[in-house]
């Protein structure tokens, strides 16, 4: 009887929780694969668990801001949720830029969910101006108006970067970078501002980048961090059951869900490429990615030199993080 109580007043709780929105702010069309394949299945579930007390509202396509900006605007409660890619902002945040390392990570399901168990020890002294959520990433490689096998080519090149640390690799490489954000990416390439670009495979096609380049190297070169993060006046002020259900959703198992379905989408892409009329997916042997690897490794040390500055060990955290992907094997 007193379990049958309890859960009773548990649901007249959970009834009469006050009805709140959550303003969820991201930077991709409302069409892209991960709009479709995390972003929409995570607000139907946090409806469902809520009983309907938390309505996700969706502001897609930077309508409330830049893509640079997203950290920012959760911090500010410009939005309640927003989808950063941290590496939009080279050197804001080091730590998390791990997962950003060249040659690093090759499968973005268990890739996401190494990458965010990693995290959640640093997180909160990196990002302590918002509530933490969870981490994920893509997987992607360089496409361009020719085919590009070997990092030699890079010199001279114009390359828009998917983060500050492929923007590192691709300076080293005696390339110059061309830093726009990604629904920026088309008009940059069709402009001859960028030669080329460091991107997922159905995102290419998703963004209209398949109208600017036409070769895609098959190698999986770098990853993308992402991190939704939620503003913490906005959860503070949620009740218990609420909070309950937001923790719920703010979890590994998410990171890893969001991570695969997303990944597994943008793999897809490279099939769809492949037989679209003007497109050739380049052939990368393994003798030429032992050569990239090879040219990526000052990129390494350079990533522990500057998580140092910051007072964190960076060969213990490089070391952590490959025992996460290597338990998951993500790499």
């Amino acid at each position: 009887m007193l379990a049958l109580a309890a859960l009773a007043a548990s649901g007249m709780a959970a009834a009469q929780d006050k009805p709140v929105e959550l303003r969820f702010a991201h930077w991709l069309p409302p069409t892209h694969s991960l709009a479709k394949t995390g972003f929409e299945p995570w607000a139907k579930s946090v409806e469902a668990a809520s009983k309907g007390s938390i309505k996700v509202a969706m502001f897609p396509a930077q309508q409330l801001g830049k893509a640079a900006d997203h950290y920012d605007m959760a911090r500010d409660g410009i939005a309640d949720l927003t989808w950063i890619n941290p590496g939009y902002q080279a050197g804001r945040f080091p730590v998390i830029a791990a997962g950003e390392l060249p040659f690093l990570i090759g499968k973005p399901g268990p890739g996401s969910a190494a990458l965010d168990a990693w995290y959640r020890n640093h997180a909160a002294k990196e990002m302590p101006d918002v509530k933490y959520c969870f981490a994920h990433l893509h997987v992607g490689t360089i496409h361009g108006k020719k085919p590009i096998t070997e990092p030699a080519q890079i010199k001279g090149m114009k390359i828009r970067s998917a983060n500050g640390t492929v923007a590192a690799f691709v300076s080293q490489l005696g390339g110059t970078n061309v830093q726009v954000s990604a629904p920026e990416a088309r008009d940059a390439l069709e402009k001859g501002v960028a030669d080329a670009i460091t991107f997922p495979w159905d995102s290419i096609i998703g963004f209209g980048i398949d109208k600017a380049v036409t070769h895609h190297s098959d190698m999986r070169m770098y990853a993308s961090d992402f991190v939704w993060a939620m503003n913490k006046n906005w959860y503070d002020k949620l009740s218990a059951n609420q909070k309950k259900v937001i923790d719920d959703h703010c979890s590994n198992e998410w990171a890893g869900k969001v991570g695969a379905a997303w990944g597994d989408s943008e793999d897809a892409g490279q099939a769809k490429l492949a037989k679209m009329p003007g497109h050739t997916i380049v052939p990368v042997s393994a003798a030429q990615v032992d050569q990239w690897k090879k040219a990526a490794e000052p990129i390494y040390a350079q990533w522990m030199q500057a998580v140092q500055q910051k007072g964190v060990d960076g060969k213990k955290a490089l070391a952590d993080l490959r025992q996460e992907l290597e338990k998951r094997k993500a790499n």
